[in-house]
């Protein structure tokens, strides 16, 4: 079940001593699956990049026809060590990520192999710094955001879910998770209906979304303000991005501990587990493409969102 997948996964995140070796361990019992780390330094610290590929039984890996998905565990750190010891709220979105392909793992040695493959993507660092943020403060990096996207937002991805910690906010008064509308090259679509039918079936309640600005499709670096990451992995992909929202109903730092809640977090992985099915099966639809070739036509592109964008003083 995702909850158990999930106990694991934070069971083997919740350490000082965790690292992507230690990741990539926990699918020793699944051959069929592939899982790479790397080790990237950046400015402030290191972290290890973790990607796990689950192949589908019709997916492109092996010469099919079958979409890819890709699942992103968006965060800053899994801890803040030395200053705060344990496990930080920004983790939910790796910890939701390892469980969630873990469980679609898992899945194939029982004989439920999807179609599709689905890559997973995340990062592993025990003690990443934190970075000032309102109304509470978040977790910084130690590797840039390109550095991030460069290796969590890869080619083959044809739609993407973005899982991330979004309780450092007061936009959201929900506790469980929320879904974003989608994102493609610089469009803010409308919220798409098959994953709202996912959410409604998986989590059992009334589809809970959460609002998107422009800010927050933008590049980090702008001088703009984000409500997270949750949504950096649009910047640099064609492909259609939803963020999947770890929520609560107060404002949560990032960096603030013993704030990670089992159930929400296997509700994502739930959520992004059913999705992958469906996504790969060819059966559901992150945007309507009618539709966009539509505003492409009246609108042009939005790809400029995308970049830094012009770097020159407005007028005032």
């Amino acid at each position: 079940m995702p909850l158990q997948k999930t106990l694991l996964a934070l069971e083997a995140l919740d350490s000082a001593y965790v690292n992507g070796e230690s990741v990539k361990q926990l699918f020793g019992a699944y051959p069929r699956v592939t899982v790479d780390v790397m080790t990237v330094q950046g400015e402030k610290g290191s972290t290890d990049f973790v990607k796990v590929v689950v192949p589908g039984s019709e997916g492109k890996r092996s010469g099919g026809q079958a979409p890819t998905m890709g699942i992103v565990g968006r965060l800053g750190g899994i801890g803040a060590r030395p200053s705060r010891i344990g496990l930080v709220s920004d983790a939910d979105g790796a910890v939701a990520a390892i469980a969630a392909a873990l469980k679609l793992a898992d899945m194939q040695t029982k004989g439920d192999t999807m179609k599709g493959d689905v890559i997973v993507t995340t990062h592993i660092c025990p003690d990443a710094p934190t970075l000032p943020h309102e109304p509470v403060d978040f977790m910084d990096s130690p590797v840039d955001i390109l550095q991030m996207n460069e290796h969590e937002v890869l080619p083959e991805m044809e739609a993407i879910l973005s899982i991330d910690t979004t309780k450092g906010n007061r936009v959201i008064n929900h506790k469980g998770i929320a879904i974003s509308p989608t994102v493609k090259e610089g469009y803010i679509l409308r919220v798409s209906e098959d994953l709202l039918r996912i959410m409604e079936m998986t989590t059992g309640q009334l589809p809970v979304t959460f609002p998107v600005t422009m800010q927050d499709i933008t590049p980090y670096g702008n001088d703009l303000y984000h409500i997270n990451s949750i949504l950096q992995p649009a910047v640099a992909t064609h492909a259609p991005v939803v963020g999947v929202a770890v929520t609560a109903q107060s404002a949560v730092p990032g960096c603030g501990t013993g704030a990670s809640h089992e159930v929400d977090i296997a509700s994502a992985v739930r959520f992004a587990v059913e999705t992958a099915k469906e996504f790969t099966a060819g059966i559901c639809s992150f945007y309507n493409e009618s539709e966009y070739d539509r505003i492409l036509g009246l609108y042009g592109s939005m790809r400029v969102l995308q970049t830094a964008g012009a770097q020159t003083t407005p007028a005032v």
